[in-house]
């Protein structure tokens, strides 16, 4: 059998339901491990420079067709703690660029130059994985890395065809942000910030309502009347996109600790997106979720890429040829071997022969002659002869009986020697003497061990027939004495199980107590100093109950018939006579049934609702998402589920009704209007679910709409955008002379976001106030050319 070696990348399987529930189960639906999302080479899209104007600014995300030719705008939305930057022009219909916001560097040793990836092309190779830095801190969009954030800029202006050959870039810029975002992040003075949500808002129309924005880094809840937020009551749910991704990480590494393939973020990431939901009766589906009923729809399988050793089978006349061939070995080997003993056999007749006439030429010579005699043949003395003869006697007829095929009759050991006293014999003589000590010894073992195994045959067929004698006179009392047997065999088996897993626990009380062993093992007499005083043997191992104590290190403290009892079997014989006799106790009953697989739990929550090969690499190398899928979006709902000590989307939404709000007119306009946007709502029943538990806290009369953006990833920028080409841009700008009087935390603060005009502010002054927290407003900063 030929064994070789296949990397396996099996394709992605779609099975329709069955509609017969009686026909065997389809193969399951698989998905593919995606991998790390490497674009490739793509042309720069440099052709919307030539087409834009000084007043042009860089935009990034989707925009409406410009209203007008005369005036453009360049707006670049780098959404703080998004997860991708995304850069265009305004007049753009979709953004040009799409890249995350990290940078990879390594030093190329062959061409003895640094060499530096930008976005996708960070996910190259392995060495350009390994040297990934992202801009932002991660799970915030605070800029922690300027050196990362300057190489993502100069790598997004020079795609959009942008030389800086000047020193600096002629068009304006844009950006968007958070709610809140921290004042030292902003670092240059020709960039516009934005809410990133409100511009989403205002994109699709809005005017008085929620706004309900959960992306990449947190929530945020604005409510906004007259198309002024009311900052003041701003809210913010730490938890985004980026949380999510890293807490299903953490529940699928706590799932499958020794997964051998590697899971990344990325990957994890597309596993939120593509297969979790959100459960609109949690606490009841959760509760169901593992049944056996409906997991297979339930229940999504992941296939990572694995090394299968494939078996090359040979056919059944190759496999007669190779036996035919082993038998022909093997005859030839019986052969040759029964050659050699009839040549060894004829070897010693011949010696048998020599020395029995070396025998009979010692008869009638002199002392002198015989030790001569004796001498040529290095024999010491004549009983040497004589014992050297009887052993060739000896062997030379158990080999004609071994191939004749009788048995040579065991003969009865004697110890002659034994029966002599010591002073009666020399020091060869005691040499036997000691040797037969040790024989008699040996053989009288033998027989005590034989009789020990008769006697408990013996026993146990004793106690077979009181037990029997039992069940037949008192049927009830047996059933019950087994029965408990049996619930002592399986604590047994429970506490053994629990030893064993122990084994790798430092902290448990068996490590403990192990360790205790080894210590008290080293410091035996720990003040004396054996070797000056001269005592350097310690008599450790002279009783057999000394070396005990290594069982008692490894195994832990089991007597001996502890350890030499087959618990599992005697466990299989008492159920074996209750499945017989017990007409109450079935085949549901035993061990062997409650460890089976479907009826286990944790086999449904690792392994989904199919048997597992634990020899198989294809099954190793699989991944199942069941109730993460329903977990991970929960989590916006109730934050303690992933140990975040805040209040869910719907208690924060309530309280900004029914507390903040203090005009029944402002809450009735508010209800009207609760609008999402933001990747993180995108999770297929996230409005439904929203919407059922926004009701059950509102009075009954109360009018609720939810709705959500058209595009809740991209209208962000499409507002930006649309804002970028208005004509109120200029009246926002910052000129470059008041940049320089008034430094670069100098913002010109607009308050009432959409339609009013801007008034400028300083930024200190405004960030010392009691709203610092939720500091973050529509502001402009434009450079004066």
């Amino acid at each position: 059998m030929t064994i070789t070696t296949v990397r396996v990348f099996e394709p992605t399987e779609v099975i329709n339901k069955a509609s017969n529930q009686s026909s065997p189960k389809p193969p399951p639906r698989v998905w593919q491990a995606s991998d790390p999302p490497f674009k490739g080479y793509t042309p720069a899209p440099s052709e919307g420079y030539a087409q834009s104007s000084s007043s042009t600014a860089i935009v990034i995300d989707n925009g409406d067709p410009p209203q007008s030719t005369e005036c453009y705008t360049v707006l670049i939305r780098f959404a703080s703690g998004s997860s991708l930057v995304r850069a265009g022009w305004s007049f753009d219909k979709a953004p040009r660029i799409s890249i995350p916001a990290n940078v990879a560097r390594y030093r190329d040793r062959k061409l003895l130059r640094t060499c530096m990836f930008v976005g996708w092309d960070t996910y190259a190779d392995a060495t350009t994985r390994g040297q990934i830095r992202n801009a932002f801190e991660p799970g915030t969009g605070i800029v922690s890395n300027w050196d990362i954030m300057e190489g993502v800029l100069d790598y997004t202006f020079l795609r959009l065809g942008i030389e800086a050959s000047e020193g600096g870039v002629d068009r304006p810029i844009v950006m968007t942000e958070a709610v809140a975002n921290l004042s030292y992040s902003r670092r240059t003075p020709s960039v516009a910030y934005g809410i990133d949500s409100l511009l989403s808002y205002k994109y699709n129309g809005g005017r008085d309502g929620l706004v309900v924005s959960s992306s990449h880094s947190a929530t945020h809840l604005i409510p906004v009347l007259d198309s002024k937020p009311i900052m003041s009551s701003v809210s913010r749910l730490n938890w985004g996109g980026y949380h999510g991704t890293d807490y299903l990480f953490k529940l699928l590494k706590l799932k499958y600790p020794t997964f051998p393939g590697k899971i990344t973020e990325p990957q994890v990431g597309e596993f939120m997106r593509e297969h979790c939901y959100m459960s609109q009766d949690y606490d009841n589906e959760m509760r169901h979720y593992l049944d056996w009923t409906g997991l297979e729809d339930r229940d999504h399988l992941i296939q990572y890429p694995f090394t299968e050793h494939v078996a090359q089978e040979k056919s059944e006349e190759e496999l007669a040829k190779i036996a035919e061939r082993k038998k022909e070995s093997g005859r030839r080997l019986q052969e040759q071997a029964a050659k050699m003993r009839l040549d060894k056999l004829v070897k010693k007749e011949e010696n048998l022969r020599y020395f029995q006439d070396l025998q009979l030429r010692l008869e009638g010579q002199t002392k002198k002659e015989i030790k001569r005699l004796l001498d040529d043949d290095e024999f010491r003395d004549e009983a040497a002869l004589d014992k050297k003869i009887k052993e060739l006697e000896k062997s030379i007829r158990k080999a004609r009986n071994k191939d004749v095929g009788d048995e040579e009759p065991a003969e009865e050991p004697s110890f002659p020697l034994l029966e002599i006293p010591d002073d009666q014999l020399d020091a060869e003589g005691l040499k036997q003497k000691r040797h037969q000590r040790l024989m008699k010894s040996g053989v009288e073992a033998r027989e005590r061990a034989r009789q020990e195994k008769e006697a408990e045959k013996a026993r146990r067929a004793e106690e077979q027939r009181l037990d029997d004698e039992k069940r037949e006179n008192d049927l009830p009392g047996w059933l019950e004495e087994k029965h408990g047997e049996r619930m002592f065999l399986l604590s047994k088996i429970k506490d053994k199980e629990r030893q064993r897993a122990d084994l790798g626990n430092r902290k448990s009380l068996f490590s403990q107590q192990r360790m205790k062993t080894l210590a008290n093992l080293a410091s035996d007499q720990p003040g004396r100093k054996r070797r000056r005083a001269g005592n350097d043997d310690d008599n450790f191992g002279a009783n057999d109950e000394d070396w005990s104590v290594y069982r008692t290190v490894q195994t832990g403290d089991v007597s001996d018939d502890e350890e030499e009892e087959d618990l599992p079997a005697g466990l299989k014989n008492i159920e074996a006579l209750l499945l017989q006799y017990d007409s109450t106790f079935t085949e549901s009953h035993t061990l062997e049934a409650q460890n089976d697989w479907k009826k286990s739990l944790l086999h449904a929550f690792t392994r989904g609702p199919r048997p597992w090969d634990p020899e198989s690499q294809k099954e190793a190398h699989q991944i199942h998402l069941n109730v993460e899928r329903i977990r991970v979006p929960e989590v916006a709902f109730q934050p303690a589920i992933a140990g975040v000590d805040q209040a869910g989307l719907v208690e924060i939404a309530a309280d900004i009704i029914n507390q903040r709000l203090t005009s029944p007119l402002d809450r009735e306009k508010v209800l009207k209007d609760v609008f999402l946007t933001g990747g993180n709502t995108l999770f297929k029943g996230f409005q439904e679910r929203l919407e059922m538990e926004l009701m059950a806290v509102l009075p009954a009369e109360a009018v609720l709409r939810v709705r959500k953006a058209r595009n809740p990833v991209l209208d962000a920028w499409n507002g930006a955008a649309q804002w970028a080409r208005g004509e109120g841009v200029k009246g926002d700008a910052v000129t470059r002379e008041e940049w320089a009087e008034k430094g670069s935390e100098y913002l010109k603060v607009c308050l009432h976001v959409f339609f009013r005009a801007c008034e400028c502010s300083r930024a200190k002054s405004f960030v010392s106030s009691s709203y610092v927290r939720l500091a973050c407003l529509y502001a402009a900063v434009f450079p004066s050319r």
